[in-house]
């Protein structure tokens, strides 16, 4: 697997080939950060069930200035700290959390969180209004879940954007915008 965009552009990082997580294809990747905007100027990214790490890493990559990566499964985190590791990645933080202890202690507001949890956890809903709280007032969610999943709706000012079919897969952009620009 590689890094798609950006300063890390190419470079190869390993998967985890865990039965527990599944790694977003290289192209699926460049075609979400295509949508939410190719290159960021700044920012903190929240990569919520990191797995490899990839979808964060290729945030970094691509502008954020810091990348908080957790997994709740400790062989996914290590593969975490180890494309880090061989990057050169310093501006990151590793957690070892279930989701919902990560974010009922997080103090930090994200302008993008990366949410890409396993497909047996089919409570995108509660996921997403747990996630709100964390998102800063002009932040964007990338959310995969499988295709069945839930239909697309605004919560509170956390406006629905856009929705890419995958395989088996669909990727529901948000962004928060406490003045209704309900565009990326």
């Amino acid at each position: 697997m590689r890094i798609v965009a950006g300063k890390y552009r190419h470079r190869i990082i390993d998967m985890t080939n865990l039965e527990t997580t599944r790694e977003t294809q290289d192209k699926v990747r460049g075609a979400i950060y295509n949508i939410i905007g190719p290159y960021f100027d700044g920012g903190v990214c929240l990569d919520l069930f990191a797995g490899s790490g990839a979808m964060g890493i290729e945030a970094l990559s691509r502008g954020m200035n810091h990348i908080y990566l957790n997994d709740l499964n400790n062989e996914a985190l290590n593969i975490c700290k180890k494309n880090c590791k061989s990057l050169g990645i310093n501006d990151v933080t590793f957690t070892n959390l279930d989701y919902k202890k990560f974010l009922e202690n997080n103090k930090v507001l994200f302008d993008l969180i990366i949410l890409d949890p396993p497909y047996k956890m089919d409570n995108t809903e509660e996921i997403l209004s747990l996630v709100y709280d964390s998102l800063n007032d002009k932040g964007i969610v990338v959310f995969e879940m499988k295709l069945e999943s839930f239909e697309p709706q605004n919560y509170k000012n956390l406006y629905y954007v856009k929705t890419r079919n995958y395989g088996i897969k669909k990727v529901v952009i948000y962004r928060r915008d406490n003045n209704e620009e309900r565009t990326i």
